[in-house]
Formats: C-alpha cells, structure tokens, sequence
C-alpha cells in the first residue's frame, strides 16, 4: 500500500519544482546603442505691430457731468486717432467706468465727493512709422492717460519653421561630433522633442507723453526687436 502511494508523491513534488523554477530563465538581448542630443537656436524678429492703450480721465461734481464730458473728450481722441490713418475697425473700447472719490483735506477731512468717468480705447497700429504722430494727436485732443505701448510680431510662423531647421542642425552637429568621438557611427533619428519659447511682447511703458506737443516733434518710439528661442531634443541610433 506504501509503494502504491509513494510514486504519485513523488511526481507531484517533481512537478511543484518544475512550476516554481518556470520563468526564473532570462536569456539575455543585445541592447541599442543611442545618443541624446539637445540643439538649440535663436531666431531675432523685428516687431511689425503695436498695441496701444489711451485713456481719458475727466471727473466733475456730479456723475452725469464727468460722464458728459468724458464722452465728448473720448470722441475727440478717436476721431484724432482715425486721422492719423487708423481703421476704426483697430480701435475699440477696453474700459470703461464711473465712480466716486472722496476729497479730503490736508488733515484727513472730508472736503466733498466728486465722480470720475475713465474711458481706454485699445489701438492696433499696423505702421509703426505712425506711432509717434498717433500719440501727439491723441494727447493734443485730450487723451491723459498713455498705458504703454507692446510691440509685437504678427506672424511668427515662417520664424518658428527657420528655428526648428537650425535647432535640428545644431543637433545634428553635435550627434556626428560625439558618435565620432565615441568610435562609432551615427544612426538613424529615434525620437525627437520640441521646445519652443515664443517671445513675449514687450511693453514700452509710458504716461501721458507731451515730447511732441507744441511744435517740439514727433515723440521718439523704437521698436526694438525680440528673440524666438527653439530647442529639440534628439535621440540617434549608434552603429
């Protein structure tokens, strides 16, 4: 009876250690050889496009005055402002508002309350060459408030192509250099990444600039330039 059993047990404990030791094997792979390379470029554009804020300020004692009179001075600034050149379809209105303010005298007395209106049209200035004449004849019509003027370019498409060729060349450059000094041979592209850092307008900050009124010239503006930066990150085969 013993004999009988003693087989069976036998095959089972061989089979337990055959299911344990299944997958413990690894047979090992030659891995490829790679090379990680970051190229970067910077492509410089000249602003061709403005942006611009003015705003009238007017206040008086009551809310329907300073209104009144903001109204008046506000379409006195758009029609300078439209003939200067500019499409009415490039100007419009970003603020508008109306409030109170407490006067108060030199001890911190209430003196009275007046109501002050503020009016901003936001301009597009598509010919940079007339900026300086836009801001003397909004100033001359009654604009006191100037927000600063953002210089921009409006299609950076073309210079974001240049960068990415240049950035890819860099790469390039960089892979041949390092695969040669390695002792090897460059391969094909495995994986490319892109990064790209469009430059931000930036703001020529300025109030209300009187440079051009009264016959002294038209207010000196530069536009400046600005810097696209490109990078891509490239992973090359090694033979």
């Amino acid at each position: 009876m013993r004999t009988k059993l003693l087989l069976p047990t036998i095959l089972m404990v061989a089979a337990i250690l055959l299911s344990a030791c299944s997958g413990t094997i690894q047979f090992g792979q030659a891995q490829q050889r790679t090379i990680n390379v970051t190229g970067n470029s910077e492509v410089i554009l000249t602003p061709d496009i403005a942006y611009i804020s003015i705003g009238v300020h007017t206040q008086a004692d009551t809310a329907k005055d300073a209104v009144a009179s903001n109204n008046t001075e506000t379409q006195a600034v758009i029609d300078a402002i439209q003939a200067q050149g500019i499409d009415p379809k490039d100007i419009r209105t970003t603020n508008f508002s109306v409030y109170q303010q407490t006067q108060t005298g030199p001890n911190g007395e209430t003196q009275g309350i007046i109501f002050v209106t503020d009016n901003t049209v936001y301009v597009t200035m598509r010919d940079l060459t007339k900026i300086g004449g836009i801001l003397d004849a909004s100033i001359a019509a009654g604009a006191n408030s100037i927000y600063g003027i953002t210089f921009d370019v409006q299609n950076k498409d073309a210079a974001l192509g240049t960068g990415r060729d240049q950035a890819m060349a860099d790469a390039q450059s960089q892979a041949e250099q390092l695969a040669k000094a390695a002792g090897a041979t460059l391969g094909a592209v495995q994986s490319v990444t892109y990064y790209s850092n469009t430059p931000v307008p930036y703001v020529y900050d300025t109030k209300a600039l009187p440079a051009g009124i009264g016959g002294g010239g038209s207010v000196p503006i530069s536009s400046g330039q600005l810097t696209l930066t490109v990078s891509v990150s490239v992973t090359y085969a090694l033979k």
